[in-house]
């Protein structure tokens, strides 16, 4: 058994680390990104931790996870609440928004024959910065 405490310390340890970083972004990043960031503050975690813990947290509803071009992002969740956002497909920076009502999506379920389970709304574009970005380009 003492064998297995400094590991499970190490890991709650991680698990903070991981869950601060991700606290800290701004936008969406992949695992790969918050790895380089953990990395960079001096921080020893595997990616395959970090890819776990991320998941992890999307699992229990601390962080929301999109897939953009296959890539999968996270994000901490700012409300405990369902929430959906608009999604810069460029930088990864989100914004959290009101969707159409809970009435329009289950009468547009309804209408097509649907009972709704669950429902993801999210929004793709591009932010005001990248889109005159590309426009200067």
């Amino acid at each position: 058994m003492m064998a297995e405490e400094p590991k499970k310390t190490r890991s709650t340890a991680q698990k903070a680390v991981i869950g601060s970083a991700l606290d800290a972004q701004k936008r969406f990043v992949s695992a790969q990104q918050l790895h380089r960031t953990l990395e960079d503050q001096g921080h020893s975690v595997g990616l395959a931790t970090v890819y776990r813990q991320l998941n992890a947290l999307s699992e229990s509803g601390h962080a929301d996870s999109i897939t953009i071009a296959e890539k999968q992002l996270f994000r901490a969740c700012a409300q405990d609440e369902h929430h959906h956002h608009l999604v810069c497909e460029n930088c990864g920076k989100a914004v959290e928004i009101e969707p159409p009502s809970e009435d329009w999506m289950s009468t547009v379920a309804k209408s097509h024959g649907f009972d709704v389970t669950r429902h993801v709304f999210e929004i793709f574009g591009l932010c005001a910065d990248c889109a005159a970005s590309a426009k200067s380009e």
